[in-house]
């Protein structure tokens, strides 16, 4: 996690200012203090949130993503108890993803993962390619995870629940998602184009998700604005050019 983390400097992912090893042989990692609630808390507090706030969470977890899939890390377990809502000196809300401890990225040992270990993330966040094999995903099984997390901050339940595993696997390939009766007609479909079975039906980056999250934040044109510096920060990539900024 300490490895991919802490090449991040988005301020929407809690920053790493320390790795090493104690005395005895156990590894610790130093991270900045939070305040405030995850969303799984928030959701379990307050039933759903209103649309507008869930959208701007929504872009900023966009932003957060789309760094560490320029650099070619797919957290794979984006879930509401990974995305942690503190608060700036304005009091408005900021997001910080946490936890890649289970992130796919070029370097270490993750990819090496055997079969027998390669169903990770939270059943109930996962695409339906990440249920077949963690080992196989892209990014965009962060952008299926990031609609299910939409889905369920503006509805107040999941896209599909099940009882077992077994069921959840069968109604995530098969099943389309329950219908929602909070999200405007205009949103639902950017949450179902996140949730599509198919991969290459999805949004192609966060960047392009969250272009399309812009007529529903409570300030558009700053709105906008982050969304430029997503497709810079993928362009670059893409381009393999880092400039200094």
């Amino acid at each position: 996690e300490a490895q991919a983390a802490v090449k991040l400097k988005s301020e929407y992912v809690a920053r790493v200012s320390d790795v090493g090893t104690l005395e005895n042989g156990t590894p610790y990692m130093v991270m900045e203090f939070l305040e405030g609630i995850d969303l799984g808390a928030l959701i379990e507090e307050r039933g759903c949130l209103p649309v507008q706030w869930a959208a701007e969470l929504m872009l900023q977890t966009c932003e957060a993503l789309s760094e560490a899939h320029s650099l070619n890390i797919v957290h794979r377990d984006i879930k509401p108890a990974n995305l942690f809502v503190t608060w700036r000196p304005d009091r408005t809300a900021l997001i910080k993803v946490l936890d890649f401890g289970i992130s796919k990225a070029p370097m270490g040992t993750d990819m090496h993962l055997t079969q027998t270990q390669s169903l990770l993330g939270t059943p109930a966040y996962m695409s339906p390619e990440q249920m077949r094999s963690a080992k196989l995903v892209d990014t965009r099984t962060d952008i299926w995870s990031l609609g299910s997390v939409m889905y369920e901050l503006i509805e107040g339940r999941k896209p599909f629940e099940a009882e077992s595993f077994s069921e959840m696997c069968v109604k995530v390939a098969v099943d389309a998602p329950q219908p929602m009766h909070n999200a405007p007609p205009e949103l639902q479909p950017v949450i179902l184009r996140c949730l599509a079975k198919s991969p290459d039906q999805r949004y192609p980056t966060m960047a392009d998700v969250a272009r399309d999250l812009v007529p529903f934040c409570h300030d558009p044109h700053q709105a906008s604005l982050l969304v430029e510096r997503m497709q810079r920060m993928l362009r670059r990539s893409d381009d393999g050019v880092w400039e200094s900024q």
